[in-house]
């Protein structure tokens, strides 16, 4: 299992702009190396605040493509699509240079939309530079779900495919989400979370145990570099 460095904020506000000046250092020495950069985020309440932060610094986001660690089967002007909420709270300010790339498209059947997304990501840059991840009081992570229909195919390291489709008692609407090696190879892989319960369940996903059962597990146990955990009450 890959180390999990630990940043304990007092504040959601703290952590935030913490956590928005750690991401704007990776993507800023990105484009000074590579001439651009890729930052993938999660959905949620919780990274409402990264994400007002993270749009207001000066990074030549001209030079970032921004997508997406999992989407639900819902279009944009959805109130629970993420790509929605990417473009209300991110991608404003300066960040609305950046280029956007969602994975909901109007391919058809999940499995040909996921089809279709892995073969955008595919033609980016790879690996990311940074993935910010969120994570369930069931312990999953982007849309690896307990009892998912593809969990063991999307947390195969082996897995061929940058993005499948996946459905799950807990996940509502059919999804999409990136598979566990587009994630692990990240440069800067953040594991963002907020509150007691979530941490508890942490502590749990570090023990010992099957991923199958808290899926943030599969992300723990293969990241290529320590997971930067970035915690506030």
């Amino acid at each position: 299992m890959t180390t999990v460095s630990q940043n304990m904020f007092d504040t959601g506000a703290e952590l935030a702009t913490a956590l928005a000046r750690k991401i704007a250092d990776r993507l800023s020495a990105a484009i000074a190396a590579r001439g651009q950069a890729s930052l993938a985020v999660s959905g949620g309440s919780t990274p409402k605040a990264l994400f007002a932060a993270l749009s207001k610094l000066d990074i030549d986001w001209a030079k970032v493509t921004v997508t997406l660690v999992d989407e639900r089967m819902v279009g944009p002007e959805n109130e629970r699509s993420n790509h929605r909420l990417a473009k209300l709270f991110l991608l404003k300010d300066r960040a609305a240079a950046a280029k956007f790339l969602p994975l909901f498209n109007s391919a058809g059947t999940a499995e040909d939309v996921a089809a279709q997304a892995a073969k955008e990501i595919d033609a980016l840059a790879l690996p990311f530079d940074v993935v910010v991840l969120g994570m369930g009081t069931d312990g999953h992570t982007a849309s690896f779900f307990p009892g998912g229909s593809t969990l063991a195919d999307v947390t195969d390291p082996a897995c061929g495919q940058s993005v499948m489709a996946i459905e799950a008692p807990g996940a509502g609407e059919p999804r999409l989400t990136l598979t566990l090696p587009r994630i692990v190879d990240a440069g800067l892989i953040v594991l963002h979370i907020e509150g007691d319960d979530k941490r508890s369940v942490l502590a749990r996903a570090l023990e010992n145990g099957p991923a199958a059962e808290l899926p943030v597990r599969a992300v723990l146990r293969q990241a290529k570099t320590p997971v930067e955990l970035y915690w506030a009450p």
